[in-house]
């Protein structure tokens, strides 16, 4: 069969990297002398590669990730020690595999979102795990949404297909009783199954804040803890100094 011939068909076959590669891998294996076995892997290879990069970047999109906060853009040097010395073990994500959850504390600015944001996006780009960044105020609307319209099993049945959820600045929703309702029934649903990752600038003291009900609160603190790992942000505010930085 021609090169002219084969290529229809590799189209055909769903497999448009290796049709649109066969022509320059087939002169590179006359040229170089490869084998078959030379000749097959490098086209597999290249359709492998470039489905990945097609997944990695279907799965970017739909996780909604704030597109500035990289891990190339993250001064690591202006984190806490601690963290610094965690973000190697925090990348490989085992504990995002096992289901266990991040919890991120500190006052507005210290730079917990961009951290989380760098992360995610890495367990995206390194581990292609599904991950979805959101707003608590916007998670919270969602799924009051859903409870009206009788479909809250399903709305939290499709975030139980993301291996992590980043809810972002959770201490600034201040939450009527129906809407603290469906963000436990959130958080007890992933409970030992799939993780949460949470920033918020309220310590667990202050967390009746958000629940209102202090037994709703402990229950809700007790669940995420218990398999999580911790992180405080401490020091001054990066917006802060940035802002300092420009004036001078």
């Amino acid at each position: 069969m021609s090169a002219a011939s084969l290529a229809p068909l590799l189209r055909a076959m769903r497999l448009p990297t290796i049709a649109r590669e066969h022509d320059e891998a087939t002169r590179r294996a006359e040229a170089e002398n490869w084998g078959y076995a030379r000749f097959l892997a490098y086209l597999f290879e290249a359709e492998a590669n470039e489905r990945l990069q097609r997944k990695i970047q279907r799965q970017l999109k739909e996780s909604n990730l704030p597109a500035a906060k990289t891990i190339e853009s993250l001064d690591e040097q202006k984190l806490p020690d601690k963290i610094r010395r965690q973000l190697p073990t925090l990348l490989e994500a085992d504990f995002v595999r096992r289901g266990d959850n991040l919890l991120c504390f500190g006052l507005a600015g210290r730079g917990k979102t961009h951290l989380v944001a760098a992360i995610a996006r890495e367990w995206i780009c390194r581990h292609q795990l599904q991950v979805l960044f959101v707003p608590a105020f916007r998670l919270v609307t969602q799924l009051l949404a859903a409870k009206r319209d009788l479909k809250l099993p399903q709305a939290i049945a499709r975030l139980q297909r993301f291996d992590a959820v980043v809810i972002d600045d959770i201490g600034y929703v201040q939450q009527s009783r129906e809407e603290m309702e469906v963000l436990f029934h959130f958080l007890a649903e992933r409970y030992e199954k799939k993780s949460v990752v949470i920033t918020s600038n309220l310590v667990f003291s202050q967390w009746d804040q958000i629940f209102k009900d202090p037994m709703t609160t402990m229950a809700a603190v007790d669940r995420l803890v218990h398999h999580a790992t911790i992180l405080e942000f401490t020091g001054e505010s990066v917006r802060a100094n940035a802002a300092k930085q420009r004036q001078k």
